[in-house]
Parts: C-alpha cells; sequence; structure tokens
C-alpha cells in the first residue's frame, strides 16, 4: 500500500511513521509510505505557504498555490484526504475500508486552516479523528497511518491479531492477562487456567461484551444488542450487564 503525507513539517511525520510496526512495515516493503515539503511548491525566496485571510480576523491561511502545486507535481495516490475537524470521523470501520485501497493521500494543514478552494478542488474528502483541536494534521495522520497501516497483510507479524482486538466486531477487547498467575494477591480467572479452549472462548466473549455494556453502551447499542448466543455465553459466567 502506497501512502502519501503533504506538510510543512515532513521531518516531524516521517519520524512517527518510521517507528514501532509501521517502520517494520515500511522497512518489509509492506507500505510505502512517501513525505512531502508542501514548500516544494512555493515561488519565493521565504517559501511562503499562508498568508492574513480575506476579510480580517486571526491567525494565517494556508494559500492555495503551494498545496495546488504540490499535489500536482507528485500525482499521489487518491482519494486524497485533508485532516480537518469537519471530516468524516476516522474509527475502526473507516480503517478497515482505506485498507482495502491500494493507496490514498492525507494533506496536514496548518495555522487557522487552508484556503476553501483546496477543500473544494483539490481533495476529495476530509477525516477527523476527533472533536479536538491540533496545531496541525501530522499527528492526525500518524495516527490515521498507523490504524490503516497495520491492517495491511504482512505488516503484523500475527495476522490474527487484528480479528481479536477491540472494536473489530463492535466490541471492546477483553481483559488481558499474563505471568504471575498470582500478583499480590490478585489472581487470574481461573477458566485462562483450565485448558478448554472453547470456554476460554466464551469467557472472553462475555468479558468483552460486559466491557461494552459498562465503558461503551454506544457500541453496544450500534451492533443491535446482544444476541442469544451471546446471552448464553453470559449466562454461562453469571455476568449480569447494567
Amino acid at each position: 500500500m502506497r501512502i502519501d503525507v503533504f506538510s510543512i513539517l515532513p521531518e516531524m511525520v516521517d519520524h512517527i511513521v518510521d517507528q514501532s510496526v509501521i517502520g517494520r512495515g515500511r522497512r518489509g516493503g509492506h507500505l510505502d509510505i512517501r513525505v512531502h515539503d508542501l514548500r516544494m511548491a512555493t515561488t519565493d525566496v521565504h517559501q511562503t505557504v499562508d498568508d492574513a485571510p480575506f476579510g480580517g480576523g486571526a491567525g494565517m491561511v494556508m494559500k492555495p498555490e503551494p498545496l495546488f502545486g504540490a499535489v500536482e507535481a507528485i500525482d499521489p495516490p487518491r482519494p486524497l484526504f485533508s485532516l480537518s475537524p469537519a471530516g468524516r470521523r476516522f474509527d475502526q470501520g473507516m480503517a478497515h475500508e482505506l485498507a482495502a485501497l491500494d493507496g490514498f493521500s492525507l494533506l496536514c494543514g496548518r495555522y487557522e486552516g487552508i484556503d476553501e478552494r483546496v477543500r473544494e478542488h483539490l481533495c476529495d474528502g476530509e477525516i477527523s479523528v476527533g472533536d479536538v483541536v491540533l496545531a496541525g494534521g501530522e499527528v492526525a495522520a500518524a495516527l490515521v497511518i498507523e490504524a490503516v497501516g497495520r491492517l495491511v497483510p504482512g505488516v503484523l507479524g500475527n495476522e490474527t491479531s487484528t480479528e481479536e482486538e477491540s472494536f473489530s466486531n463492535g466490541l471492546l477487547e477483553y481483559p488481558h492477562y499474563t505471568r504471575p498467575a498470582d500478583f499480590r494477591g490478585w489472581q487470574i480467572p481461573d477458566v485462562l487456567r483450565s485448558g478448554d479452549h472453547g470456554k476460554v472462548d466464551r469467557w472472553r466473549l462475555a468479558k468483552a461484551i460486559e466491557r461494552t455494556a459498562r465503558e461503551r453502551p454506544d457500541l453496544l447499542a450500534a451492533r443491535g444488542g446482544v444476541s442469544a448466543d451471546e446471552q448464553a455465553a453470559l449466562a454461562e459466567f453469571d455476568i449480569e450487564l447494567p
């Protein structure tokens, strides 16, 4: 998969995506991540990418010329998304949608925002990583790349990891435990030492439902509640939902 990123802080993005599993996927040839400096298309000695807004107001706005120029010079994979709080809310479902593509591109804004003509005539859509205000789109771009990149075959060593994690079936993930089995008097659940893998799977499902009902009931409602098989798993372990 090829992912292109356009930013005035390319070193910042490049450093983040070169770490951990995404960095390994990049070095292993599974991810082709290209980070471009928006200043490449500036024409003045100061490499200006921003200017004062028409109509007055605080802050500066990113100019259309260098943004159009940089994207047109590279001809990156489409769709091209700008990172913006006005965009579609990024979630695991969207991560899977993007992971199914051959590639896509991200445009990182800065200052007060980007010229509206960039949004209307250059970008194919917008992505929001949450109802928060950031100094720029670089951190948001790194978040999108990590969430999508780890879904690309070959990036993770254990491909089943993405099948059992949070949001994969509309639920939060079940609790995890490792050695020691007794830590400061806190014991791991007996079922995890039973050797009965079917029972362990049912316990994990029941605990995932319980955690989701307690922490994110909106997710449980969005998936249509609890099925008959899931009700049976809850009953097997005497779990009552809040």
